[in-house]
């Protein structure tokens, strides 16, 4: 692919492209000021992958970077799953249970969720107008989520002694949950979408940082006293975390 080197007057594009097996993929570019090295990771289904550069780094060696990796960057974006849209008749987990999402402009309220539906699974019934639907469930499942978080937060501050000053929620593509030094919390809300036992766990490895801002050892032994499913857990992330950002994305 042919490439212009930048002039120094020219601004830090935001993203460049790569040619591909499969066509031409667009990648975005993040200036990181901490960062040491150039590094290359996937965002999720339906998100381009970024390539994070550093303070000093320069767009050509950005550009050699991303050409050596082209063929891991291939095999990275064949592992991700298919987008899961959220629209009638569309299947999401609630809690790590399938639910069906279904339009029901007749219902008061804004959405409700039903134990039996004619699918046979539960459902999620969500009244108004159909181009409203994909934002209503997605500011339920955030109302689920803060609602399950905090509730997690508090049992987990009140064992160990400590306070958390904030607990606030996300949509990072890399990360879920975080812990500030001021004691605020952050977390996906997509963790809403997993069986309780990983919110929960998500939940006890962010209070445990307020005691250990750190993944040492004695983090590890408060964060499974507070969640003894830490392991189950970790592992449960590492193999669906991807289709917890499948959903609604596309």
């Amino acid at each position: 692919m042919a490439f212009v080197a930048r002039r120094a007057a020219d601004p830090f594009p935001d993203s460049l492209e790569v040619a591909t097996a499969s066509g031409v993929m667009a990648v975005d570019l993040r200036r990181h000021p901490r960062a040491r090295n150039y590094t290359l990771r996937i965002a999720g289904p339906s998100r381009p992958p970024v390539l994070t550069v550093p303070k000093r780094g320069s767009l050509n060696e950005a550009r050699r970077f991303l050409d050596r990796h082209v063929a891991w960057l291939e095999r990275q974006v064949e592992k991700q799953p298919q987008p899961m849209p959220i629209a009638d008749g569309a299947v999401i987990p609630l809690r790590g249970v399938p639910h069906v999402v279904r339009h029901a402009p007749g219902m008061r309220g804004t959405v409700a969720i039903v134990a039996n539906d004619i699918s046979g699974m539960p459902a999620l019934a969500i009244a108004g107008e159909l181009a409203h639907l994909r934002r209503r469930v997605v500011d339920f499942l955030k109302r689920e989520a803060k609602r399950d978080l905090e509730w997690a937060v508090i049992r987990h501050t009140l064992q160990l002694g400590v306070r958390a000053t904030a607990v606030k929620l996300r949509d990072q593509s890399t990360r879920w949950g975080s812990c500030s030094p001021d004691g605020h919390l952050s977390f996906s809300w997509r963790l809403v979408l997993a069986p309780s036992f990983v919110l929960d766990y998500l939940a006890a490895h962010e209070v445990a940082h307020l005691r250990e801002l750190n993944h040492s050892y004695r983090f590890w032994r408060i964060c499974e006293a507070l969640a003894p499913q830490t392991e189950r857990a970790r592992a449960w992330l590492r193999a669906n975390g991807p289709l917890l950002h499948a959903v609604g994305a596309g």
